[in-house]
C-alpha cells in the first residue's frame, strides 16, 4: 500500500491521456503535519466474519457537512487478497423511498479517472464550490436510487494495489473485481439484495458497464452460483465501446465546420490505416495512429485535431478549454479523508491503470452487448455535442450491432422526448435496446443537462419507455 502525506488538486487543464480521458489530473500539495487524515477501513474482512453490524457502523461517514446532504457509507472492499488489491466505493442511500428504490451503479471512464468526478460534478447529491463547501444538486441521482460510486479499476482514485500484477489488463479482468467487490457490498447492505440493480457510467466506462454486466450475467447463469444479483441493466453515456465502428471523425468534423475537404481526406487517410489494424487486432499499432490522430499523447508534433481545428477540448464543441472544478482539493483535506475512511492513501492519478489498459483501448466490448441485449434492458445515451464519442459515432456501431432486434432497432420511429414541455432529446427503442440523444448536452450528459439526465434514468429504472412523456420527476420525487 501506498502511503503519503500531500493532497491532490485538480489541474484545470486535461493533460494527455490513453483515450483523450476528459477528467481532470492531479498535482499534489502537502499537508499539514498536524492534520489527522484517519486510517484507511478495510471492510472485507468484517464481512467474511459476517460482523455486518460492526462494519456497517464502521463505515458510515460520520461528517456534520456531508450529512447534511445524504446518508452514506465508505470504505475498501478486498477483490484480490494475493496482491492486496482493493476497490473504494462511496454509497448514498436513497431519499425517497428507500424501501423500493433501485440500486445503481456509476463507474467513470478514463481510463483511471476516479468516479469520484461523477459524484461531485455530475449526479451525486453535492458538487464543491470554489469556497470548498458543498453545495446541494437538485437533481442527484440519490434522491430515488440508491447510488453507488466504485473508484474503478484497480488503482484508480483511492483504489490500490500492492503488486503490479493486481492491475487489470482487458476487460475480462476489470469484470471480475468490480463483480467481487458487488457481491462484498450487497453482504453488507443485504436489505438491498432484492432491490433492482443497473450498472451506468460514461465515455471509457462504455467499457466498464458491460464488462461487469457480462460477468454478472454468466455468473447468475451459473448453476453453481449460490448468490444472485437481481440485475436489471445497464445505461452507457457517450461511450467507447466499438473503436472499430466508433472511430470516424472526418465526416463528423467536416459537417460541423471544424475542418475544410483537406482536413477530411487526411482524416480519412488516418481512419483507413486505424480501422485496418484493428482489423488484424494489431491494437498498438491502431492506437498509436488513433493518438496521432485525437490525442498526440505520443506524437510529439501535436495531434491532427488540434492542429487543424486549434482545440484542446473534446468534450463539448461549443467549448475550447475544460471548465474549473475543485472536486480535487476538497476530498484530500485530511477531514473529508478521515470521513471517508481513506485515511491517507494516495489518491491515483491514473497513469498506472492507463499503461496496463493500453492494449485494451481498441478493442471491443460488442459481443457483450449483443449478448446482453437479449435479456436486459440496454441504453446507449449521448450529448449533442460532444467530439470524442459523438452521436453518429455512436450510432454508426450500433447499426453494425447485431442483436436480437437489430433489424426493428434500424426501422424503429424516433420519439420527441420532452421534461416539462421542453425537448430534451429524441430517442428510438427496439426490444431491450433505447438509444437517447440529449440536447444541448456534451461528453458528461448528466453534468450539462442535470434535469434531463435524471429523467432519462427514471424511464430506465422505473420501465417507463420514451414513448410517454410523463412528468415522472415531480411524481417521484414528490413520493
Amino acid at each position: 500500500m501506498k502511503f503519503f502525506i500531500t493532497f491532490c488538486l485538480f489541474l484545470t487543464l486535461t493533460e494527455s491521456r490513453l483515450f483523450t480521458n476528459p477528467y481532470p489530473k492531479v498535482q499534489q500539495l502537502v499537508l499539514n503535519g498536524d492534520e489527522d487524515p484517519g486510517e484507511p477501513l478495510f471492510l472485507t474482512p468484517l464481512i467474511k466474519a459476517n460482523k455486518i453490524n460492526d462494519a456497517k457502523a464502521a463505515a458510515f461517514v460520520n461528517d456534520t457537512e456531508i450529512l447534511q446532504f445524504a446518508e452514506s457509507y465508505s470504505g475498501y472492499l478486498t477483490v484480490n487478497e494475493t496482491y492486496n488489491s482493493n476497490l473504494f466505493f462511496w454509497y448514498f442511500k436513497a431519499k425517497v423511498n428507500p424501501e423500493s428504490a433501485p440500486l445503481v451503479l456509476w463507474l467513470q471512464g478514463g481510463p483511471g479517472a476516479s468516479s469520484l468526478f461523477g459524484l461531485f460534478t455530475e449526479n451525486g447529491p453535492f458538487s464543491v464550490s470554489k469556497k470548498l463547501k458543498l453545495v446541494k444538486r437538485p437533481y442527484s441521482w440519490h434522491l430515488n436510487h440508491h447510488l453507488i460510486y466504485i473508484d474503478n479499476p484497480v488503482g484508480t482514485g483511492f483504489s490500490f494495489t500492492d503488486n503490479d500484477a493486481g492491475y487489470s489488463t482487458n476487460e475480462v479482468e476489470v469484470g471480475a473485481n468490480l463483480y467481487e467487490a458487488l457481491v462484498q457490498f450487497l453482504h453488507l447492505f443485504p436489505e438491498l439484495q432484492e432491490s433492482p440493480f443497473w450498472v451506468t457510467g460514461e465515455s471509457y466506462g462504455g467499457k466498464y458497464v458491460p464488462a461487469i454486466s457480462h460477468t454478472i450475467h454468466k455468473r447468475n447463469e451459473d448453476p453453481k452460483t449460490k448468490f444472485k444479483v437481481n440485475f436489471q441493466g445497464l445505461a452507457i453515456g457517450n461511450g467507447l465501446c466499438d473503436p472499430l465502428h466508433q472511430l470516424k471523425y472526418g465526416d463528423y468534423l467536416f459537417q460541423l465546420g471544424l475542418i475544410d475537404q483537406h482536413g477530411l481526406e487526411q482524416f480519412h487517410a488516418y481512419e483507413k490505416k486505424g480501422t485496418d489494424f484493428i482489423k488484424q487486432k494489431d491494437f498498438k499499432a491502431a492506437f498509436a495512429v488513433f493518438d496521432e490522430m485525437l490525442n498526440a499523447d505520443q506524437y510529439p508534433y501535436g495531434s491532427l485535431f488540434k492542429n487543424l481545428t486549434g482545440f484542446n477540448f473534446y468534450y463539448n464543441y461549443l467549448l475550447t478549454e475544460d471548465p474549473k472544478d475543485y472536486m480535487g482539493e476538497y476530498i484530500q483535506s485530511a477531514r473529508v479523508r478521515k470521513a471517508i475512511h481513506v485515511g491517507n492513501n494516495t489518491f491515483n492519478d491514473g497513469h498506472a491503470v492507463e499503461e496496463h489498459l493500453k492494449l485494451d483501448v481498441m478493442d471491443s466490448v460488442a459481443p457483450w452487448l449483443s449478448e446482453l441485449l437479449a435479456h436486459y434492458r440496454v441504453a446507449i445515451y449521448n450529448g449533442q455535442l460532444d467530439i470524442i464519442v459523438a452521436y453518429p459515432l455512436t450510432v454508426n456501431y450500433l447499426h453494425k450491432l447485431s442483436f436480437v432486434n437489430s433489424t426493428i432497432y434500424h426501422q424503429a420511429p424516433r420519439y420527441i422526448w420532452k421534461v416539462d414541455d421542453e425537448i430534451a432529446g429524441y430517442a428510438k427503442e427496439a426490444g431491450n435496446l433505447v438509444e437517447v440523444l440529449v440536447r444541448n448536452a456534451g461528453h458528461m450528459v448528466p453534468s450539462d443537462q442535470p434535469k434531463w439526465a435524471l429523467d432519462l434514468l427514471m424511464r430506465l429504472t422505473h420501465s417507463k419507455g420514451f414513448m410517454h412523456n410523463d412528468q415522472l420527476i415531480q411524481v417521484h420525487l414528490k413520493a
